[in-house]
């Protein structure tokens, strides 16, 4: 039973994970965007950083999971 709930979570966190990276390459898109105002391009950037951290984080949780099944 601990195993299906491990494989799961591992799912999930590998679900977070790419709608984290898809998240971040639009944000990378915007802050590379010469169109947008600076003040868009530099919440874009920062907002690219945040999806980048939390990309690395459901991965090493989802790697977690995985090795407990």
């Amino acid at each position: 039973m601990d195993s299906i709930k491990q494989g799961a979570n591992y799912v999930g966190e590998k679900v977070q994970q790419a709608t984290s990276g898809a998240s971040k390459e639009t944000n990378k898109q915007v802050a590379k965007d010469s169109d947008a105002g600076i003040g868009t391009r530099a919440s874009a950037a920062k907002d690219a950083v945040s999806d980048k951290m939390s990309e690395s984080k459901h991965d090493a949780k989802g790697e977690a999971h995985k090795q407990a099944i």
